[in-house]
């Protein structure tokens, strides 16, 4: 073979091999990225209009674009239990995942395996059912798939079986499922937190709706490609805020995943790596009042600053529209706002996006709510245009704290005209309470929901076409909007001004409240958070007097409670009084007397410290307070009692220290009471000129 024809044969081969090297390089380029999404109804998009265009796995293909293939392998009933009646790996759908071969592997089930045939029966054998189903499907090299498994989406309270079981095995196998994912070292996509709070894009309490399927889809994308959107801080968080003095500072955010993020304030440092969720938490030391800072956040690319930042006390002030009620507005409101502002105040105001008048909402409000972006607020110095629509009492009790202490104080406004408790606790303590549950069933025509609240919600709501509407005064709601945007935020504590919309049933508000309580404790992290509230004042309304005396009875039984009375402040016919400047000062000398230690009387509730009875007389004594006296006249009113025909009767009474003594004359005390009128003139005060509350007492006397 001569040299120039050898030359040609190895040119040849080697140009045939270049062409086959760029062939098969061209065919591995356009070799798509394989997505199974693994699962049953939900996946598949049950009660979906079409579900090959709008199921969570066909709208992740149109985010992930042209460079994957994303599968749907749902199928309607289907159990991951393979005793279960439904078993996923019997059916097609799991032969042809398999066949697939994914690159990637979504897998969702667990929502039919809380038929009662299948959990109670075959609990133990969840974890390794799931770990069978997950080493059964590989690439096609044998190796695993990148592996997501997902938390179960929602199953809402008018699911026909959830008071039956439902609800406590489906949080049984929330926790297996946490389990599986640890096992098989898999990333986790929480499908539930997000819409647990959209209950209305669940119509038929189980399948979400093309909107629904969206937010999975987003969640799904987010945690494949780790584009979570960049540096995020949690909206709490702004220039001009106070942060908690002598606590660890919590600072938390989003940013896009495994970044690593610093954070620097006031000489301290620390770090935190993105999860595969996109979140970021880490806390800073607990530090001494001071400032104003500087509170840096750094990602890989991204850097956000936050200035004027103080260290001091903060509070959360909440509840209806006597919190809400504007500074502008009060007694001493007009000369308030031509003071000299305090200069270590600082203010969030969560606005409304429409209030909750005697109007109908348009569209795009009536989106708002449903989204949940009815309340937005933002850190703010004082001045005269921020203060004038601020609380008038969160003001007065900011402005008492900052004088007394001298450091900086943040308040924080949440409060809402007409809500009901009810819609400030969080969805699942209402789902798990035996008494507060039924509150969630059909609220619009709920006995439960004050009915004066039911009928302003449907004048607001009136122009939807949405049967799931929702609406402020919803149970739970106000949690989701609100309370969910500044929980984990270290305050000092709470106040509270709330009860109007519940006085209706009394029996329930002393369910409702002390569940709100722990509600907020347990999201804060803070068992013995103080929580600090306002009595109902007096009002020409019937129930008012045995509502205040349930109050009095639960700040005496409940730890850490405190209440403050504003019976001498109200007006016979306005459910908004307008001298707020006393009920901010009261609850500032509480605060200051309880959790600071300074000399200022607590301004509180005056306690009933014992009744004693005897044939001759009845004796009432109190504590809580230094001198006792009787305002007006030198004679007490509204104080009665009844003997054993149950029938009330005013009495005359001796004032001796602080005790009240009523001469009996030999006849049997069944019950006494005080300041027993809707519209109170009770006039038992203390030194402080503060009123004694409306109370009840029934022989023989305990004393709650």
């Amino acid at each position: 073979m001569s040299r120039g024809k050898m030359f040609s044969q190895v040119l040849y081969a080697v140009l045939h091999i270049m062409i086959l090297w760029m062939f098969t390089t061209e065919v591995v380029l356009a070799q798509k990225i394989k997505v199974a999404c693994v699962g049953n109804s939900v996946t598949y998009g049950y009660n979906i209009d079409n579900p090959k265009l709008y199921s969570y796995p066909a709208q992740l293909q149109k985010l992930l674009g042209d460079a994957f293939e994303v599968a749907n392998f749902g199928k309607s009933g289907a159990t991951l239990l393979q005793k279960g009646h439904r078993p996923y790996m019997e059916q097609n759908e799991f032969r042809e995942a398999v066949k697939f071969q994914p690159d990637i592997l979504i897998v969702s089930l667990g929502l039919n395996d809380t038929d009662p045939r299948n959990w109670p029966n075959y609990r133990d054998e969840f974890v390794t059912d799931y770990m069978a189903l997950i080493d059964s499907v590989k690439k096609s090299d044998g190796t695993q798939p990148e592996l997501y498994v997902g938390r179960m989406t929602p199953i809402f309270h008018w699911h026909p079986r959830f008071k039956s079981g439902t609800r406590d095995w489906f949080w049984q196998i929330q926790e297996a499922i946490g389990q599986v994912a640890f096992n098989c070292k898999a990333n986790i996509i929480d499908w539930h937190s997000p819409l647990h709070a959209r209950p209305n894009l669940f119509p038929d309490a189980l399948h979400p709706t093309k909107e629904g399927a969206s937010i999975m889809a987003r969640l799904a994308y987010q945690h494949l490609t780790g584009d979570f959107g960049g540096l995020q801080m949690a909206s709490v968080f702004g220039d001009h805020m106070v942060l908690q003095r002598n606590k660890p500072i919590p600072v938390w955010g989003k940013a896009n995943g495994a970044e690593k993020i610093s954070v620097e304030f006031n000489g301290a440092k620390a770090e935190a790596t993105t999860g595969t969720d996109g979140r970021w938490h880490l806390e800073l030391p607990a530090m001494k009042h001071g400032g104003p800072f500087e509170l840096k956040i750094n990602s890989t690319n991204e850097e956000i600053v936050f200035e004027n930042v103080m260290i001091g006390e903060v509070w959360l002030c909440a509840g209806q529209s006597n919190m809400a009620f504007k500074l502008s507005e009060s007694t001493f409101g007009a000369e308030e706002l031509k003071n000299k502002m305090p200069s270590q105040l600082r203010l969030m105001n969560f606005r409304q996006s429409a209030y909750t008048n005697d109007m109908a909402w348009d569209k795009a409000m009536l989106d708002h709510v449903n989204n949940l972006n009815y309340l937005s607020g933002q850190w703010h110095m004082p001045n005269t245009e921020t203060i004038a629509d601020f609380s008038a009492i969160a003001w007065y009790f900011g402005k008492e704290l900052e004088s007394e202490l001298d450091v900086a104080i943040g308040l924080i406004q949440l409060a809402v005209g007409g809500s009901p408790a009810e819609s400030w606790v969080d969805r699942k303590t209402l789902e798990f309470n035996p008494h507060l549950v039924n509150m969630l069933y059909d609220w619009q025509n709920n006995d439960h929901t004050m009915l004066w609240c039911r009928q302003r919600a449907m004048i607001n709501i009136k122009k939807s076409d949405d049967p799931m509407q929702r609406h402020p005064y919803q149970p739970a709601y106000l949690f989701e909007a609100g309370i969910e945007q500044i929980a984990g935020f270290s305050i000092k504590g709470v106040l509270w001004y709330q009860g109007e919309s519940n006085a209706h049933n009394i029996e329930l508000h002393e369910v409702l409240f002390p569940t709100l309580i722990q509600s907020w404790r347990d999201v804060w992290e803070q068992p013995n958070l103080p929580f600090y509230f306002a009595q109902l004042s007096s009002l020409n309304r019937p129930s008012w007097p045995h509502f205040r005396d349930s109050q009095r009875r639960m700040a005496n039984q409940l730890a850490n409670v405190s209440m403050v009375v504003t019976s001498d402040l109200g007006n016979e016919t306005d459910v908004h009084p307008k001298q707020k400047k006393q009920v901010g000062e009261r609850f500032a000398h509480l605060a200051l007397h309880q959790l600071y230690g300074t000399e200022a009387t607590p301004q509180g509730n005056i306690k009933i410290e014992k009744v004693e009875s005897t044939i001759d007389e009845l004796r009432i004594s109190f504590t809580n307070t230094n001198r006792l006296k009787i305002s007006e006249e030198n004679e007490l009113h509204e104080l009665e009692v009844a003997g054993e025909d149950g029938l009330f009767h005013p009495v005359r009474a001796i004032l001796k220290g602080n005790q009240l003594i009523v001469k009996t004359k030999g006849q049997f005390i069944k019950a006494v009471r005080y300041a027993w009128k809707p519209y109170s003139s009770g006039n038992l005060v203390n030194e402080d000129g503060v009123p004694v509350s409306t109370f009840l007492l029934e022989h023989p006397f305990k004393i709650l």
